[in-house]
């Protein structure tokens, strides 16, 4: 989108945010399931941009399809992820998996945080794009973590792997749209910031299992962890940003082992009465009986999905043939009465199908099916469970999730398209002194991530925006690029569209109000601390 002159008065910001504000009311003091909330959302957007801003019909059509090609960016691993979802359960490996990880460690605790925060913030690395939601949220529910307590965690704990993950792609498309003098710089500082939600998100899901006499049992493990996340993606970032996260988090995970020797995190807890995210353990004849298949057969999705990722990510010869096939579709120039102008694009967003997430969740899913299948695991299970279709259970869970997601992204191209995102972004700083636009830079890049679901979306969407406000108000370019680096990430635990990813896989779609309100203190809190933090750089550098 290039430059133009927005109206940043009182009316016209009010009527930007208005969109965006009705979303959150719908879903959590009306307690609106996501598919009502997002179309009126969208709705309140496109009649805000045709009678406040000037935009044409045509330059609305042209927003909503922009939309829909980005909904299905994300819908490309939606549905995968609920086949491989469907492909595991129906085979009874979520059984299997349950069972055999209560016998390998007695600490609960210590088995929900290495899934939350260290497994997922290893998929983020390497695969991102919603893959660490849809494959750990069912694993947190496996090993008996209520449905609600899981999309939070699920969404939260990796929040903080979202702007270095996928081998930095978001890294990456801010180098696009910001020019930076000291690029080093820009990678530490946000590495620095990002140490907040990264220590946080461990902490909320230790808050969450049993407020505060787990934190007083865990609180070595979450700073243990924390460090070695954190603090190690700031380290290689100094030197290969693209991989610091899914370095760090590998390190994590090989930690894992040696931690769960540590008595203290290999005994079950003791003192802890109340444990609000677990579920009621009933002894019943159906739980009492012996799996269908091994611990090692259970895990076997997530082995196969993180070689088959690897395979196509690490080997060059195997990524360039394959990125080769890509897809996008063409849009012609279109533009507002305030001159917010898009230019024709011949590729739209171009899509590598065969390197996409959802494509590598997609032979995953082929794989284990074909695998389990052959094992006769489908047949046994039947005879202890009530077996449903894998493909009607798929259509009952993707279909309703895709709704909202789409309606997520059109609101947010036309928020875009009409300009209504300069005027929130221009507005904030117009009325900013400039220590605390510093302040607040990282609440922008958090609402870019809010309105997309992706901290590689927000960075191209504000990145450029933010360092010119940044220079603008004679403040470090690379300093602003952090905070809003740090927002683009810890805003995804309030984004709409990984919100409903979650709900859909967890089969409790209609709580996205629920899970919201456990996650927005938490993204409040965050936003203060990251606030307070670049204005000590500021000061400081």
């Amino acid at each position: 989108m290039e430059a133009a002159q927005v109206p940043v008065d009182l009316l016209h910001w009010v009527l930007a945010v208005l969109s965006i504000v009705a979303l959150l009311v719908f879903l959590v003091p009306l307690r609106w399931r996501a598919p009502e909330a997002g179309p009126m959302a969208m709705f309140t957007a496109a009649i805000v941009a045709l009678v406040a801003f000037r935009t044409p019909w045509e330059t609305l059509a042209v927003a909503s399809g922009k939309g829909v090609w980005d909904a299905i960016f994300i819908l490309y691993v939606i549905w995968p992820a609920l086949l491989l979802y469907q492909v595991t359960k129906q085979a009874g490996a979520y059984d299997a998996l349950r069972q055999g990880i209560s016998r390998f460690s007695q600490n609960e605790l210590f088995i929900i945080l290495a899934l939350s925060w260290v497994f997922a913030s290893f998929l983020q690395g390497i695969a991102g794009f919603g893959a660490p939601v849809a494959v750990v949220v069912p694993l947190l529910i496996a090993v008996g973590v209520k449905p609600v307590y899981a999309v939070v965690m699920g969404v939260v704990a990796h929040a903080w792997a979202r702007f270095y993950g996928t081998l930095g792609v978001g890294w990456l498309a801010t180098l696009q749209v910001a020019y930076l003098d000291n690029i080093v710089r820009a990678a530490v500082e946000a590495s620095f910031l990002i140490l907040i939600p990264t220590y946080l998100g461990g902490l909320l899901v230790v808050w969450l299992y049993g407020r505060g006499p787990a934190v007083r049992h865990a609180w070595p493990l979450v700073l243990i962890l924390g460090t070695i996340l954190g603090v190690g993606q700031l380290l290689v970032a100094i030197l290969s940003p693209e991989l610091s996260t899914f370095l760090a988090a590998a390190a994590a995970l090989l930690a894992l082992y040696p931690l769960s020797r540590w008595r203290r995190y290999g005994d079950p807890i003791q003192g802890i009465r109340e444990r609000p995210a677990m579920m009621e353990r009933a002894t019943s004849s159906s739980e009492e009986t012996a799996p269908v298949m091994s611990l090692a057969m259970s895990f076997l999705p997530y082995v196969i999905l993180t070689v088959v990722t690897l395979s196509v990510l690490l080997i060059p010869s195997l990524n360039a043939l394959m990125r080769d096939v890509r897809i996008g579709l063409p849009f012609p120039t279109v533009e507002t009465g305030f001159g917010v102008r898009n230019p024709e694009i011949a590729r739209y967003a171009p899509i590598a199908p065969l390197t996409h997430p959802g494509a590598m969740l997609l032979v995953t899913a082929l794989v284990v099916w074909v695998i389990y299948r052959g094992c006769g695991y489908y047949h046994k299970w039947a005879q202890h469970r009530q077996a449903e279709s894998i493909w009607s259970a798929l259509l009952v869970d993707a279909v309703p999730a895709s709704v909202p997601v789409i309606a997520f992204l059109v609101t947010s191209r036309i928020l875009d398209h009409s300009g209504q995102t300069l005027t929130i972004a221009y507005g904030i700083a117009a009325v900013s002194p400039p220590l605390v636009f510093a302040g607040v830079a990282s609440v922008i890049g958090a609402l870019g991530a809010f309105m997309t679901s992706s901290s590689t979306a927000s960075n191209v969407l504000f990145g450029g925006v933010q360092a010119s406000v940044a220079q603008l108000h004679g403040l470090s370019t690379e300093t602003v690029i952090a905070a809003q680096a740090a927002g683009s990430a810890y805003g995804n635990a309030i984004a709409p569209a990984n919100i409903v990813l979650g709900t859909s896989i967890a089969g409790i779609k209609g709580q996205e109000g629920a899970v919201l309100r456990h996650t927005m203190p938490w993204t409040v809190l965050v936003a203060l601390l990251t606030g307070l933090a670049t204005i000590f750089l500021i000061l400081m550098l």
